[in-house]
């Protein structure tokens, strides 16, 4: 699926490329499954994403969106010592062709990949890597979480929501989870504390305070987010459109940097030991993928638009060919 030019999902179109051929540190992987991120669409709409007139005048320089995949090993390049022919693998594709999940093959380095667990499907495995990691970092690494701290995850019911609710648990932590009225069953059900329908009851007025806030969709303005922080608190900035995107960049340094609140805005970087990690927390059942929707590999345009849309319950999930489950 080739983005012909920046703009939105309509620029894409099917077509048949060349199969990738593995560099040295690479491995070629026949792919099974991928699935939908907010990084897509910034994919599809170029550096210029905030000037879309202008933007359309560039050439795109990934022609192929798709950052989660989930497949099996096809061939490895000359360096690559940990994964073979045959291998089942699940992860992230980053390499220099560009992302390239939406294919039937993919080249990517082997420290961006983990041996899929044998208890999930390649569908539920490409639903992991970009959502899990981007949860996992938020709240080790930028949150600091710690065992029986009270934090709460903002947007609890998208992709990276519903695992940062799941790791939360996992790391000890008494988790409250904000979503729509129709999400609060699974909410509670991914193993949330305390749910909070946001149709209902708006958490940053309600005098509550929490040690560490993920705002995995952040609707709330910064001020509020900072109001509901006890007083040492951390806030982790990961979603919520644009706006919120500069706030974080513009605002938000000048506004945290006095106080013992914090703030912390990322990327997440895809790594080997953290795939290990969740691989480990998938096979004993820790966490688990949620899939709303799946979609075939000609209609990623019309997934990509009902993930923008922002109603999905967890994952959107893209199958591109039948798998040896199947």
């Amino acid at each position: 699926m080739v983005v012909t030019q920046y703009g939105g999902p309509q620029v894409l179109q099917l077509r048949e490329v060349a199969t990738p051929e593995p560099a040295a540190d690479q491995v070629l992987i026949k792919l099974y499954a991928s699935s939908v991120n907010p990084l897509d669409g910034y994919v599809m709409k170029g550096p210029l994403f905030f000037l879309p007139a202008l933007g359309k005048l560039l050439t795109p320089k990934h022609k192929i969106a798709g950052a989660d995949i989930a497949g099996e090993i096809e061939s490895v390049g000359t360096d690559v010592k940990q994964f073979q022919p045959g291998d089942s693998v699940f992860g992230g594709s980053v390499g220099p062709r560009g992302l390239g999940g939406f294919a039937e093959y993919v080249c990517t380095t082997a420290d961006s990949l983990a041996q899929k667990p044998a208890n999930i499907s390649f569908e539920q495995a490409a639903a992991v890597t970009v959502a899990a990691i981007t949860a996992l970092q938020g709240l080790r690494d930028h949150g600091r979480i710690q065992p029986g701290q009270k934090v709460l995850v903002d947007g609890a019911s998208g992709g990276v929501g519903t695992f940062a609710v799941q790791i939360a648990k996992w790391f000890g932590a008494e988790v409250t989870a904000v979503c729509s009225s129709r999400n609060v069953a699974m909410a509670r059900s991914l193993g949330a504390d305390h749910v909070i329908d946001y149709t209902v009851e708006d958490f940053t007025r309600s005098g509550k305070r929490y040690d560490l806030i993920l705002g995995a969709n952040a609707h709330h303005s910064i001020f509020a987010y900072k109001r509901a922080l006890s007083p040492e608190g951390i806030f982790v900035l990961v979603g919520g459109g644009i706006g919120r995107l500069l706030q974080a960049v513009l605002v938000m340094p000048l506004l945290w940097r006095f106080g013992k609140k914090k703030m912390r805005f990322f990327i997440a970087k895809v790594n080997a030991k953290d795939l290990d990690l969740l691989k480990n927390l998938l096979e004993a059942g820790t966490i688990a993928p949620v899939i709303d929707r799946r979609y075939p590999l000609s209609e990623v345009a019309d997934a990509i638009r009902y993930r923008e849309e922002g109603h999905a319950s967890g994952k959107v999930v893209i199958t591109i060919a039948p798998s040896p489950e199947t």
